[in-house]
């Protein structure tokens, strides 16, 4: 029975009772024709009470059952959460933990009840934390139901370690989403090779977390480790003994670069664009036979641009030494345009009076003159286009 219905019905009652007891009350004479019908509205209301007692029971009974299997549910729910072999947090929808099982805290070094009310952010290693958050809002944003990734997560004072994370969005009937529920999978060097191994060339430094530089800023050169680029330009630069900046190179997208790649002992990183790279130990190219041979042919274009750099160098004459230079420019990061090729790069006067070891004030000199031939066109944004004349 309605909980409603019953509230209805006893309120119905109530106003038959006072009916008559109004009725009574009233009377200045109690009238004997009154007490059976009042005999028989108590009668009735009695008995329908008692049928409305025995469904609430029945439905007390129900209702019991049911909270008791829940909780059954519930219990083994929380049984096979936290005694899973695989590490599983439940979030919010902006990734602070909520719920973390025992493996999860094993992983991470720290106790579940510490666990819940930390962003699962702060355990991703910190060069990969910023691109870590943009894929967390990008999931959210674009409404997918999952996202796959591999990360480098640091857990509370114990050693790094490469994982495989899954994150799938919790739903609401309306489609809001609730939450998040986060797989953590580590991955051993035998995992790392079938997840690596399992892929093509492509999609091999895909599935590798991306670091972010932004303009200007100086990318670390880590010893045994190989920088390949996915997106933007990195200058590679040393110091001559003047102290003089000397370009050695530019990195473009599918290049590698690091400090095991150079003999020299100064030897400097900096992103001239928003880049993206991807990061290979030297035992993963040991590891890996294809990541190596799809390694080597980009190492083989940065020896050939490092020899094009050497024979600049050898001009005697600066303006042949920057005309060279602008042509080696245009084969490396130049862009079809409708007015020739565009160097996909802005490059400083400074950072080509440092290519071609002159001053900046005689790279403004030429560049003028080239303009005034008609030979370079510098766009809105300062890129230099070289025309076809």
């Amino acid at each position: 029975m309605n909980v409603d219905i019953f509230t209805q019905q006893i309120q119905v009652m109530h106003k038959r009772l006072d009916a008559l007891y109004q009725g009574v009350s009233t009377s200045t004479q109690l009238q004997p024709e009154l007490l059976p019908i009042a005999f028989k509205e108590l009668g009735t209301a009695s008995e329908e009470l008692q049928i409305a007692i025995e469904e609430l029971l029945i439905q007390n009974e129900e209702l019991a059952s049911v909270k008791a299997s829940l909780t059954r549910e519930r219990e083994r729910y929380q049984h096979l959460f936290q005694s899973g072999l695989e590490a599983y947090l439940i979030a919010d929808k902006y990734g602070t933990i909520l719920e973390a099982n025992q493996t999860a805290a094993k992983l991470l070094n720290v106790s579940s009840q510490f666990l819940v009310g930390k962003p699962i952010a702060v355990f991703v290693d910190e060069l990969e934390r910023q691109i870590f958050c943009l894929k967390l809002t990008s999931l959210q944003q674009q409404k997918q139901q999952e996202l796959e990734l591999n990360v480098h997560l640091a857990p509370r004072q114990d050693v790094p370690f490469d994982a495989a994370m899954t994150i799938a969005t919790v739903n609401g009937l309306q489609g809001k989403s609730l939450g998040l529920h986060i797989r953590i999978q580590k991955l051993t060097p035998n995992k790392q090779k079938q997840v690596l191994l399992g892929k093509s060339e492509s999609e091999f430094s895909q599935g590798l977390p991306r670091h972010v530089y932004l303009k200007g800023e100086l990318i670390p050169l880590k010893p045994k480790t190989i920088w390949q680029v996915c997106q933007g330009i990195v200058k590679l630069s040393t110091m001559s003994e003047r102290g003089e900046e000397v370009l050695v190179g530019l990195v473009g997208p599918g290049m590698p670069f690091g400090s095991d790649l150079t003999v020299l002992h100064t030897y400097q990183a900096t992103a001239l664009s928003e880049t993206q790279l991807v990061c290979f130990s030297l035992m993963d190219i040991e590891s890996y036979p294809h990541l190596a041979q799809n390694l080597l042919p980009k190492i083989n274009l940065r020896l050939q641009q490092t020899e094009s750099l050497l024979a600049i160098s050898g001009q005697r004459h600066v303006k042949d030494r920057f005309y060279r230079l602008l042509q080696l420019l245009k084969q490396e990061v130049g862009q079809p345009v409708s007015q020739g090729i565009r160097l996909g790069v802005r490059l400083t006067h400074q950072d080509l009076a440092d290519a071609c070891s002159t001053t900046r004030v005689t790279i403004t000199r030429l560049l003028g003159k080239l303009q005034e031939q008609g030979h370079i066109i510098v766009d809105p944004k300062n890129h230099i286009i070289l025309t076809e004349k």
